[in-house]
């Protein structure tokens, strides 16, 4: 075996120290592998966080309905009528109290008659019969309800048709003097008082068909009295029947 040759050189060694500040080239690189794998660790946590964190929720726009407003317009109207016939419905109870209505009648509301006014004087009426429920129409009971609103005193104890000092009843002499009869002289119906209108609502009943019970009781009469007191036949009727009489005796 050949040993190798002794060139009597020694090995030269570097003594010299680094300047200070100058790391060792091996810490050098670890150093800098450090920093970049802290660096990629904290954008992969901040990442991930951002991810999980919650979204904050974009408030919905929302779309106007252009029908919304006429919907509340109806609504509105609606509204309004409710509370109008709420109003008419308790004005109507108020005359139907004020006029005597009777319970489990339906319609316009009738007048009970126990007494009457004759003379300046409150008493009962003549007869009987005349102690009733005078029925009222549709139209003079809405005209009465009108009449019933302007009143200054409307509670049950007060004159439906007072005079003008309020506290006392209108009389109807008065009435007729100063009201009716002024407008009556102008077309010549002096004479027609209210005795005559009320043979002239006998006789219209009696034309339109009306039984004759039904007319006495509305009126206060017995049928006898109502029939051959208060009625009277018109003279188109009397005519019809004498017409009737020729065509059946053969006179043309």
């Amino acid at each position: 075996m050949t040993e190798p040759e002794n060139t009597g050189v020694p090995t030269v060694q570097k003594k010299v120290a680094p300047p200070p500040g100058i790391l060792p080239k091996n810490a050098q690189a670890w150093f800098l592998g450090g920093i970049s794998l802290l660096m990629v660790l904290v954008i992969l946590f901040s990442g991930g966080r951002d991810s999980k964190r919650p979204s904050t929720p974009t408030p919905a726009v929302s779309a106007t309905d252009p029908s919304e407003a006429r919907i509340q317009e109806y609504r509105a109207r609606i509204e309004e009528q409710a509370r109008r016939l709420a109003a008419e419905q308790a004005q109507l109870a108020v005359t139907k109290q004020a006029v005597g209505f009777p319970p489990n009648v339906s319609g316009a509301a009738p007048i009970d008659i126990r007494q009457r006014m004759y003379r300046g004087e409150l008493d009962t009426p003549k007869t009987a019969n005349s102690m009733r429920y005078a029925a009222l129409g549709d139209g003079l009971s809405m005209w009465l309800a009108c009449w019933l609103e302007m009143l200054p005193d409307r509670s049950p104890e007060a004159w439906i048709f007072p005079s003008e000092k309020g506290s006392t009843p209108l009389i109807r002499d008065n009435c007729w003097r100063w009201r009716f009869l002024p407008h009556l002289k102008k077309v010549g119906l002096e004479w027609a008082t209210f005795q005559v209108m009320r043979r002239t609502h006998a006789s219209l009943l009696d034309e339109l068909g009306v039984d004759p019970q039904v007319r006495a009781d509305q009126m206060g009469h017995s049928v006898d009295v109502n029939q051959n007191t208060y009625t009277r036949s018109s003279l188109d009727r009397r005519r019809a029947a004498v017409n009737l009489l020729e065509k059946a005796v053969g006179v043309t």
